[in-house]
């Protein structure tokens, strides 16, 4: 039997991709991303629950007959210059309202930093809500959203903030737009009357008004555009792309993202992910859709899943984590267990007919085959990462992830699944198959990758990361799709300071054995500025000043003896601490990124069939590269911004091979490269053209 070697995604982040580092402000086109509107208009009621002024503060507050309804509070508030903190409004043991300056080196969970004064400081507004969680021992815990003042257009003056608890979100509006949101989990405990107060300093009055003022969207006469789509982050402080799902559908390529705050911490720790989406035709104008799978309840929080068409209709198949939140006995996995565990196939099952909080995999249908996605309330399987396709024979299968495992086939999407390999996939919480050409593939998450011919059905998938031909490379959860004219897409995130970050897609190659290489999608390639020649030849060590703009570096590698390497040191030219050397030997077919220091070569890294960590974006490396026995070029971004807190390099190898990494804190500004037994040609260094901070 011949062994397939496949290579599986490969996450290079993407940092705006490029073609070649000559001027290309002439011809070509530039990357767009439509979004939609983060303007919204409150109708509010005419008469309010409560008025408070300067004159006539502190004062009663009638307690809310349903407090599941919610509430919205409206004020203006002048933004000041100010030191320490200042509490601005509250309503005791509910609701806070405070001035304070943030830590310019603290970033956790909020990410402040991403927006400071021009001075460095990082002033914040910041409100949060006092819930009584529903969990065993009912503790109370503030719900927190808040913004850095930095962000705002004029970060000093009267603004007008509006704070929403709708019973499912607590949220922030600035001058009518979304700042921050948050999920809500419980609620808060009133006092029959409470007495609020505001500081008149900072508020000269506030109205309160219940039950919850529901907002709606702006529809603007223009929507607001992004420069970019590698390495985008949705708009806001805190705002990140995690777990990826795609698909090509009737020529419209669609990228189904689980929208994230806060690292995972959102929801006090729960998560409350939900599918957004975007989409394209061109892969050069990018358009920005409502939420395929919004949170409309306190007990709903997402994971992974995938679209898929079947009998017709576009559909996203997602898990239900209820169980982040309750036990599992108070859910409906142990009726729907039991149902399988009977009858050996999985029941039909909605969330309306059985008790406990839903909980499984189930679905949405799009209503016009592109958005407009409706939730369907079935409950078809236990699994909570169910990975639904239709297979290249056309019927309806599924991975089962997180909580459930094995291979699973089905005549109907609303139940009936039976497990046909209760071994396959052997690993992976987020698999996903495809077919290219002669081989099947299977991609697992973070580490894992299988393959087989597609001629030997009946043969054991091959472990192709420990063939050590895998090719992660810093991209977390990679989705796989195949788009027009049989090219093959891969999209995913990398992670920053935890879990979401930055939305990567890349381009793969498949070679004649099998083996899966990756490059830059030339479509989506940044635009860059007038390249420098730093030097036509290189043989030394020297190092070379960058400027602070995002940059493309790019040079051809002359292999010479089989012992010969580069290392290159992207530092900030002071510091070691944050310094990152990506280091190449090609005799020996391997790369890395690892700590750098000023006084010669970094330590080795190990790769993934070694134990080491790709996923992680830090310190890996990769082996068995591919066209690099002879002279080859490399191309490299470097991208540092405010939001990313760090930068991130992303190198392409003999367009064959991608490697990307992530340094926090790191703001490049010299380059030291170091040649040893071979020659570098034709350095060339052009800054990004589309230059966007956040």
């Amino acid at each position: 039997m011949k062994k397939s070697i496949f290579i599986c995604f490969v996450p290079v982040i993407v940092v705006l991709l490029f073609s070649t580092c000559s001027s290309q402000t002439g011809n070509q086109i530039p990357v767009k991303l439509e979004l939609l509107s983060q303007s919204w208009n409150f109708n509010f009621p005419q008469t309010s629950q409560g008025v408070l002024t300067a004159q006539n503060q502190p004062t009663e507050l009638n307690a809310p007959d349903d407090i599941e309804k919610g509430f919205t509070i409206k004020f203006k508030v002048d933004l000041k210059r100010f030191v320490g903190e200042e509490t601005i409004l509250e309503i005791p043991d509910v609701v806070n309202v405070r001035l304070f300056q943030n830590d310019a080196a603290n970033r956790k969970i909020q990410n402040y930093p991403a927006f400071k004064m021009s001075d460095g400081s990082v002033p914040v507004l910041e409100a949060s809500v006092k819930l009584k969680l529903p969990t065993e021992n009912q503790e109370i815990r503030d719900l927190v959203v808040g913004v850095p003042l930095a962000i705002l257009e004029k970060p000093v003056g009267e603004h007008e903030v509006i704070l929403n608890f709708s019973g499912i979100q607590w949220t922030m509006y600035i001058d009518g737009k979304l700042v921050d949101n948050e999920f809500a989990l419980g609620y808060p405990v009133w006092s029959v009357k409470s007495v609020w107060k505001i500081n008149p300093m900072y508020v000269a009055g506030a109205e309160f008004f219940i039950p919850a003022v529901k907002p709606s969207r702006v529809p603007l006469p223009e929507l607001e555009t992004d420069p970019e789509i590698h390495l985008w982050t949705p708009t806001g402080h805190n705002a990140w792309v995690g777990d990826v799902a795609t698909l090509f559908h009737d020529g419209r390529y669609h990228v189904f993202y689980l929208y994230d705050r806060r690292h995972h911490e959102s929801k006090f720790g729960r998560g409350a992910h939900y599918f957004e989406h975007i989409s394209t035709v061109d892969f050069k104008t990018w358009t920005e859709h409502e939420a395929a799978t919004p949170i409309d309840e306190q007990w709903e929080t997402f994971g992974t899943g995938t679209p898929f068409v079947f009998n017709g209709k576009f559909c996203i198949s997602y898990g239900l984590h209820t169980t982040r939140i309750y036990p599992k006995e108070q859910t409906t996995l142990p009726e729907q267990w039991a149902y399988l565990e009977e009858h050996g196939s999985t029941g039909f099952f909605t969330r309306h007919n059985m008790k406990g909080y839903p909980g499984g995999s189930t679905y949405s249908i799009s209503a016009d085959g592109i958005s407009q996605f409706k939730k369907t309330g079935v409950l078809f399987h236990p699994c909570e990462n169910p990975s639904v396709y239709t297979a290249p024979d056309g019927k309806l299968r599924m991975l089962a992830n997180y909580a459930a495992k094995g291979t699973w086939e089905s005549e109907s999407i609303d139940g009936g699944w039976r497990c046909i390999d209760p071994e396959f996939p052997p690993g992976g919480d987020c698999t996903f198959p495809f077919r290219w050409g002669q081989y099947d593939y299977v991609i697992g998450g973070f580490t894992g990758f299988w393959s087989r011919p597609v001629s030997e059905p009946n043969v054991k998938f091959t472990d192709v990361v420990q063939q050590g031909f895998d090719f992660y490379n810093g991209i977390n959860v990679p989705a796989i799709s195949e788009i027009s004219g049989g090219r093959f897409l891969m999209t995913g995130w990398m992670g920053i300071r935890g879990w979401g970050g930055p939305l990567l897609i890349h381009e793969m190659i498949q070679f004649p054995d099998g083996r899966i290489g990756t490059k830059w999608m030339e479509e989506i390639t940044p635009l860059t500025k007038s390249p420098q020649t730093l030097a036509k030849k290189l043989s030394e060590t020297v190092s070379f000043p960058t400027g602070d703009e995002p940059f493309m570096l790019s040079f051809t590698v002359n292999p010479g003896v089989k012992s010969g390497r580069l290392g290159i040191l992207f530092s900030d030219g002071d510091s070691e601490e944050n310094a990152c050397e990506w280091q190449i030997w090609p005799g020996e077919l391997r790369a890395q990124f690892a700590q750098g220091v000023f006084s010669g070569f970094a330590e080795s890294q190990r790769s993934l069939r070694q134990g080491g960590r790709p996923h992680s974006g830090r310190n890996y490396a990769i082996e068995n590269l591919i066209g690099v026995d002879k002279p080859f070029t490399v191309k490299i971004i470097v991208k540092g911004t405010d939001k990313l807190g760090g930068s991130i390099i992303d190198a392409e190898i003999a367009e064959k091979r991608t490697m990307i990494g992530y340094r926090p804190v790191l703001r490049v500004n010299q380059l030291l490269f170091r040649v040893e037994g071979i020659e570098l040609s034709n350095v060339k260094i052009a800054p990004l053209l589309n230059n966007k901070n956040n």
